[in-house]
């Protein structure tokens, strides 16, 4: 039966014709009930005679994801969208199994379980079956025909090779949240990876502390008329308190990971279903909107270890004995406010950071999934990790002006002789004193740390993931 479906509906001439004919065709052989509408009886049903063998809620799956009028069932229009949508992304999986670039991909035992069955030793479906002329290979038309109804086909390729991932950890955490499949979600690899991603910038950071605490420093007491060098100013700190100064503050830094990650997963989630035009699926400037949102949320309810964080890292030997009592003096002498001191220039700086971010990353995603993607989608560690810090690197350079404004109000009860300035005159002041590039301080240590905080995350990152039980 489903050969003779085949024959009638997905020949190589039928190929030829408008797509939107063959859809109204299968549409019309579908819907049985002449309804106007599809639904997931009739999906299974159709399926069943095809000879395709769904996977479990397969046809509950497809009808949700295109059912954009909530009514239980699919529209000519929705059914069509569907479809074109699915084809596209068959059509980058096939490009997998394309190794010559001619148009079809040899099916090889080695090949078929390397390619659809990374978590089993034999592939769930039989390749050969697709095979329909027996000529050993596997041309579009037949992978197209075999997979168009099948939601649980290896098509989230793209998004787990090219996912942003946060265990990429540069010290800031103003970068748009993680996207998980659905799989991933139910499968709980969704918070194992979230966990790896945590525990590799808790490392990343305490290895590159030294250069964050020096960034802080340049960005609160360098200027003009008090010039400090990168030398000078670590030598400075040692003198002062010892090597162990140079990691100050780090274990506020370490410990808000944990909470900032989990509001913000939670909160990009709710966001993501609250903008998104389209059920099920996330434009880029959604994405944006709902990840700005998520960082803004996370960023509100841990800013007071933002505070913390910057008058610990900023302190003199004696000066608190740890973040309980930084808190309490805080508290005593400044108030509750104290805590939410330049919190306006942060949550300004989410959108330059989050926005070139975002952008940069999917421009150098697209630009190579458009020229180098001819075999997989995988574009390897090295591009993955250069786009990662690109694409961050652009974000903190346009963000950093507010980022030093920020730090400067958090600690500017703590400076001696320091005057209490809103935001629009301490930038004032700042540009008066030392003229544009003063809104740039500690930008070189801050740098400076790019490339082995990348470095650190990425390994441990990946540990992580193996200790947990994540599959590539």
């Amino acid at each position: 039966m489903y050969h003779i479906v085949r024959k009638m509906i997905f020949t190589d001439c039928r190929c030829a014709e408008d797509p939107a004919n063959v859809y109204e065709e299968l549409f019309s052989k579908l819907d049985t009930n002449k309804d106007g509408k599809v639904d997931v009886s009739e999906l299974k049903a159709g399926m069943a005679a095809m000879g395709m063998r769904a996977g479990k809620g397969a046809a509950q799956k497809i009808v949700s994801s295109g059912d954009q009028d909530k009514d239980e069932g699919l529209d000519f229009n929705e059914f069509t969208k569907y479809l074109k949508e699915h084809e596209k992304k068959l059509r980058i999986t096939f490009k997998s199994l394309d190794k010559n670039n001619d148009g079809t991909g040899a099916i090889t035992k080695s090949r078929i379980n390397f390619k659809f069955s990374c978590r089993e030793k034999q592939p769930s479906v039989s390749l050969y079956s697709i095979d329909v002329d027996g000529t050993m290979t596997l041309d579009w038309n037949e992978w197209r025909e075999h997979f168009l109804f099948n939601p649980a086909t290896n098509l989230q390729e793209i998004i787990r090779y090219w996912k942003h991932t946060t265990a990429l950890d540069i010290g800031d955490s103003l970068t748009i949240p993680d996207e998980f499949t659905e799989e991933e979600k139910t499968t709980g690899v969704w918070w194992r990876q979230l966990s790896a991603g945590a525990m590799a910038g808790a490392v990343s950071r305490t290895g590159t502390a030294p250069l964050d605490r020096m960034k802080v420093f340049l960005q609160v007491h360098a200027s003009k008329s008090n010039e400090i060098s990168l030398v000078g100013g670590f030598k400075d700190m040692i003198k002062e308190g010892g090597v162990a100064s140079l990691w100050r503050g780090n274990g506020t830094n370490v410990l808000k990971i944990a909470p900032e990650t989990a509001i913000k997963f939670m909160a990009y989630e709710k966001y993501k279903q609250m903008l998104a035009s389209d059920p099920g699926k996330i434009r880029t400037h959604e994405r944006f909107l709902a990840g700005s949102l998520a960082g803004a949320t996370a960023q509100t309810a841990i800013y007071p270890m933002e505070v913390l964080k910057t008058r610990l890292t900023l302190r003199k030997t004696g000066q608190y004995s740890g973040m309980f009592d930084c808190a309490k003096k805080i508290m005593k002498k400044e108030g509750v406010k104290a805590f939410y001191k330049g919190y306006i220039p942060n949550i300004l700086g989410i959108i330059p950071y989050a926005g070139i971010d975002l952008a940069v990353y999917e421009s150098l995603k697209n630009m190579w999934l458009s020229r180098y993607c001819k075999d997989t989608a995988n574009p390897g560690i090295l591009v993955l990790l250069g786009c990662g810090t690109l694409s961050s690197t652009c974000g903190q350079l346009a963000s950093y002006p507010l980022a030093l404004v920020r730090t400067r109000m958090q600690a500017q009860a703590s400076v001696e002789g320091s005057e209490q300035l809103p935001m629009t005159k301490l930038v004032k002041n700042i540009l008066k004193k030392d003229g544009f590039f003063g809104l740039y301080r500690g930008i070189l240590p801050n740098f400076m740390k790019v490339l082995p905080a990348v470095s650190i995350s990425y390994v441990v990152y990946e540990y992580m993931r193996e200790g947990l039980g994540i599959q590539k």
